[in-house]
């Protein structure tokens, strides 16, 4: 089922097709130019856009964004400014160790990779802080589907 919105930026009022929401998180960061790189270098992640400390990335059509510090606005501070994060980014994916690994090989510092036994079997997961402390779980996809199976 499609739904009909309005489309509020054009003049005409024409209509355009809802697209569901989407989540995503901005992840603030000291130095964004050097974010994008290690994000890149490090996760594979595709550089969407970049206009000068924000920047939009992909990680297989995974879309997350980069903010540098704002210091106008004490809620735009990085993790290590704040001394702590209260967020952690879930990554799910095929084979959770070798992005990992690839995460640590780039100057990540990991945590290691476990088998969680789970009401649906067994979930892969580990994880990693990356250089502007953000903390990241890696795990297989076995939590995606609903349960019971």
């Amino acid at each position: 089922m499609t739904e009909e919105l309005k489309d509020r930026s054009a003049p005409s009022g024409d209509t355009v097709s809802a697209s569901p929401p989407v989540i995503s998180v901005m992840l603030i960061v000291q130095d964004a130019d050097a974010a994008v790189a290690w994000y890149k270098t490090a996760l594979g992640a595709t550089e969407l856009w970049n206009l000068g400390g924000v920047a939009g990335l992909e990680i297989s059509g995974a879309a997350f964004f980069l903010h540098e510090v704002n210091p106008e606005n004490p809620t735009e501070t990085s993790p290590g400014q704040a001394g702590v994060t209260s967020i952690r980014i879930e990554v799910f994916a095929d084979d959770p160790d070798t992005f990992i690994e690839r995460a640590v090989a780039a100057g990540a510092i990991g945590a290691g990779i476990e088998d969680h036994h789970v009401p649906w079997g067994t979930h892969r997961q580990g994880g990693f802080t990356d250089p502007f402390g953000h903390k990241w779980s890696v795990g297989d996809t076995s939590p995606l589907g609903p349960f019971p199976r």
